[in-house]
C-alpha cells in the first residue's frame, strides 16, 4: 500500500471527461516510485487530501473490498456557505449525476459536524448585511460520486468553490477574498485495515489542527498550504 496527497486540480487518472488535463496522480506516482500502482478509490479533481493505492494486484484487492464494505472510515474538511447545524445525519439516496431520472436512486449517508463559524461584516449578497461561512468535518459512510459535495448542498451549505453545486457569484467573491479560486474541500483522514494483515492504520494529511488554535508557521512547499494560510487565519468563532 502506498498513501500520497493528491493536490487540488490534479485527475487520478486519465478520463474522456476530462481530455484535456495533463496532470495524472496514478502516472505522477507510477514516475516518481519507479513501480506499477492500482488504484482503489478516488477524490475528485477539485479535492486535495489523502488517498491511497495498491502496489500489487492482491494488495488492490484487499483495499477495494475494504471500502466496498465500508471499513474504511473517513473524514473530510468543507468550508461551507453560511452556518451549518451544529451536527447533522444526512441520510439521503442519490443517483450518479449522468443517469437518467427513472433509475433508482442509492442509499447515501454523511455526518456532518460543525466545527468552527464566522461571519464578516461585508456582504456577499446586497440581501443580507454580513457574509456567513462555517468549517464542517464530513463523514460519509457511503461513498457514491460527489456524495459529500451533494449532501452539503442538500442541506442548504454548499462548499464554497463548488462550480457545479454551489452559487457563481458566491465563489467569485470569496476567491477573490481567498485570493484563490478552488473547490475548498479536504481529505484529512483514512482509517482503514491494512491489506496485509488486516490491522487499522491511521493515515492522515499532516495538516494541523484544531484550525481555531493559533496559526502554526506553514512551510512554503507544505501541499495544505491554501488551507492553514487561507481558510484557517480566518476570523473563526467557535462551533
Amino acid at each position: 500500500m502506498v498513501a500520497l496527497y493528491k493536490p487540488a486540480g490534479w485527475l487520478v487518472h486519465r478520463t474522456g471527461l476530462d481530455a484535456g488535463e495533463t496532470r495524472f496522480v496514478v502516472q505522477a506516482l507510477r514516475d516518481q516510485i519507479g513501480r506499477h500502482v492500482y488504484p482503489v478509490h478516488r477524490l475528485d479533481k477539485g479535492t486535495c487530501g489523502v488517498l491511497v493505492m495498491g502496489l500489487h494486484p492482491a494488495a488492490a484487492r484487499a483495499l477495494a473490498g475494504a471500502f466496498a464494505r465500508h471499513a474504511v472510515h473517513k473524514r473530510y474538511l468543507a468550508l461551507v456557505r453560511g452556518w451549518a447545524p451544529p451536527l447533522a445525519d444526512v441520510d439521503h439516496p442519490l443517483r450518479p449525476d449522468d443517469a437518467p431520472q427513472d433509475t433508482p436512486a442509492q442509499p447515501a449517508h454523511t455526518r456532518l459536524a460543525r466545527l468552527a463559524r464566522l461571519e464578516l461584516h461585508e456582504p456577499s449578497d446586497p440581501r443580507f448585511a454580513t457574509t456567513r461561512a462555517s468549517l464542517v468535518l464530513a463523514e460519509p459512510t457511503t461513498g457514491r460520486r460527489h456524495q459529500i459535495r451533494r449532501h452539503l448542498k442538500h442541506v442548504a451549505h454548499p462548499i464554497l468553490g463548488d462550480a457545479t453545486h454551489g452559487k457563481g457569484p458566491l465563489n467569485r467573491w470569496w476567491a477573490e477574498r481567498l485570493g484563490l479560486q478552488r473547490l475548498w474541500l479536504h481529505a484529512w483522514r483514512l482509517r482503514l485495515p491494512h491489506p496485509q494483515d488486516g490491522r487499522m492504520v491511521t493515515i492522515d494529511s499532516g495538516l494541523p489542527w484544531p484550525p481555531a488554535a493559533a496559526p502554526l508557521p506553514c512551510a512554503p512547499d507544505a501541499p495544505w498550504r491554501d488551507w492553514q494560510a487561507r481558510v484557517f487565519t480566518l476570523p473563526w468563532m467557535a462551533a
